[in-house]
């Protein structure tokens, strides 16, 4: 079975996945062989159906986005997962003119929403969907609920969910396949206000004033590091994808990423994609010259 990866920044990163899916795709022997690009996830900045993240996506480049994630078969995936979207944001133009544009039964929409989903399934039907880890479903039996729900193709379980793996085995092959496990969370493992930080940006992304949002993370000012994802409770390593996660029947796996810049992006996909002995060899063709000065 393989690894399907669920990558950032459709928009975000458009410049750095022109370059990486190139190299890629024609440098399969560098990547592990058994782990695919399934799809690119990611909203332009300022699209009021937006949620998640606070948009950094470019505008502008829609049609390009499109292009590119079609030459190489890889799915797009519209992050419209605004939880506090109401009937009269329904009709906003850039969000319908995207959906227009990108509205194919290879791409696909991430969202929060039942007010959407309902309106997108009239107007857009040939988008599959993705029902979103915003939803912080904090009971498993919620969350293996959702599974059930023949509207979504997959489901994006809340990270704290990633090692209980009593009950994840106990789970039926096709809920298995439904689920895509988000695999480098840096959140804090004991967060009691991931809903309301997602509601925060729901806010936002509607243009409504809100207080400046304090994370309860002991750690916070950090911010997003790589190497503290890694010691998270529900950090899930390469190592564990092949050993334990695809072994027992799951597929899909979601790195996170968006509100980040490309060089960790670079960063997430040489651990998690590129085998060690190769890594080097992504890295000259993406950036690296024997002319390059860091400082």
């Amino acid at each position: 079975m393989a690894a399907h990866f669920h990558l950032p920044g459709l928009f975000e990163f458009y410049d750095f996945y022109k370059i990486f899916l190139p190299v890629f795709f024609e440098h399969r022997q560098w990547f592990y062989q058994d782990f695919q690009i399934d799809s690119i996830y990611g909203a332009p900045a300022d699209c009021l159906w937006g949620g998640g993240r606070t948009g950094f996506g470019q505008s502008g480049i829609e049609k390009d986005v499109l292009a590119l994630t079609s030459d190489y078969g890889v799915s797009a995936r519209l992050t419209f997962s605004n939880s506090l979207l109401k009937e009269n944001h329904l009709a906003d133009k850039k969000c319908n003119y995207l959906c227009e544009l990108f509205c194919s039964r290879k791409n696909g929409v991430i969202l929060h929403s039942d007010l959407l989903l309902d309106y997108l399934k009239k107007h857009f039907p040939h988008f599959y969907f993705v029902s979103s880890t915003t939803k912080v479903l904090t009971r498993f039996e919620d969350f293996a609920a959702e599974l059930e729900n023949s509207d979504f193709k997959f489901v994006v379980p809340d990270f704290r969910f990633n090692r209980d793996f009593d009950l994840l085995e106990k789970l039926s092959q096709n809920q298995k396949n439904k689920t895509e496990f988000l695999v480098n969370e840096c959140c804090w493992f004991q967060c009691e206000k991931r809903k309301a930080c997602y509601e925060n940006v729901s806010r936002l992304a509607l243009g409504e004033k809100t207080e400046e949002w304090k994370c309860a993370s002991p750690d916070a000012k950090e911010g997003y590091v790589f190497s503290k994802a890694k010691k998270n409770p529900g950090f899930i390593s390469v190592d564990d994808i092949q050993k334990s996660y695809v072994p027992m029947g799951f597929s899909n796996f979601k790195i996170e990423g968006r509100s980040l810049g490309s060089a960790l992006l670079l960063e997430f996909i040489l651990y998690y994609m590129t085998k060690p002995e190769y890594q080097l060899e992504v890295r000259e063709k993406i950036y690296l010259d024997n002319s390059l000065d860091l400082f």
